[in-house]
């Protein structure tokens, strides 16, 4: 015997739509099926709504992305309270990287996709803070807080999910077996160039950057051009027109 029909007025209403829902949704999707999976479709079919109706809240699916990736900045442990500013400028860089590593699918996507809420703004002043603790000047702090961010994304995005071996054996094996007549310094420096943990390269990596940024100013600003079509007879203010 078939159950009676329900009334729609009897089910229990849908909690309402916000952005925060909607990113935690988003989030969720991320960790069980990965970044591929993240789309207005498939969040709209998770939180039993129509697509047109989270674009209310998230313009598209790039800002979505984004909003995600600012989501899981807030995982990050804040900076150590002690010891010197490079050590927990690093500690902080790595933390980032090692939270991109676990999503790889995300690590590729904040390449281009940039977050602008409360953790990524958190995030920059910290970096800015550490820098500033070191001496740096605001300019080239400024200007390395991008450089630092940007390195960290490219390294995880390079290194995040399933590295094809044969390749990278097939590339050792071409650096060890570079003739010396064709190639003396691939030759003499064949083991150098595949030396080192991946933890050892970031971090030298990490100092290498922090430490130029340290020592390198920013270029000055360029002088305004002078317009020419000004005529030379015009005076200003008495003065004639050079």
């Amino acid at each position: 015997m078939n159950a009676a029909p329900r009334s729609r007025r009897e089910r229990p209403a849908k909690p309402a739509l916000t952005r925060e829902g909607i990113i935690a949704a988003a989030v969720a999707i991320l960790r069980a099926e990965g970044l591929r999976k993240v789309t207005m479709r498939r969040l709209a079919q998770e939180l039993d709504t129509g697509p047109a109706s989270l674009y209310v809240y998230v313009r598209n699916t790039d800002e979505l992305h984004a909003a995600v990736l600012d989501e899981l900045l807030g995982t990050l442990a804040p900076a150590p309270a002690g010891g010197a500013w490079r050590e927990r400028l690093e500690r902080v860089l790595t933390g980032y990287t090692d939270m991109l590593l676990e999503h790889p699918t995300l690590a590729r996507s904040a390449l281009t996709a940039r977050p602008s809420g409360p953790h990524y703004l958190r995030l920059v002043e910290t970096l800015l803070e550490l820098l500033h603790a070191g001496g740096v000047p605001l300019a080239q702090a400024a200007w390395g807080v991008d450089l630092l961010l940007q390195h960290a994304t490219a390294t995880a995005a390079e290194h995040a999910g399933e590295q094809p071996q044969g390749d990278w054996q097939a590339a050792a094996r071409a650096l060890r077996e570079a003739p010396a007549a064709t190639h003396p310094h691939i030759a003499a420096g064949a083991e150098a160039l595949l030396s080192g943990t991946p933890e050892a390269r970031v971090s030298w990596a990490f100092q290498t950057l922090i430490n130029g940024i340290e020592r390198t100013a920013v270029p000055a600003p360029a002088p305004t051009d002078v317009p020419t079509d000004v005529p030379t007879d015009v005076t200003i203010d008495g003065q004639e027109a050079t």
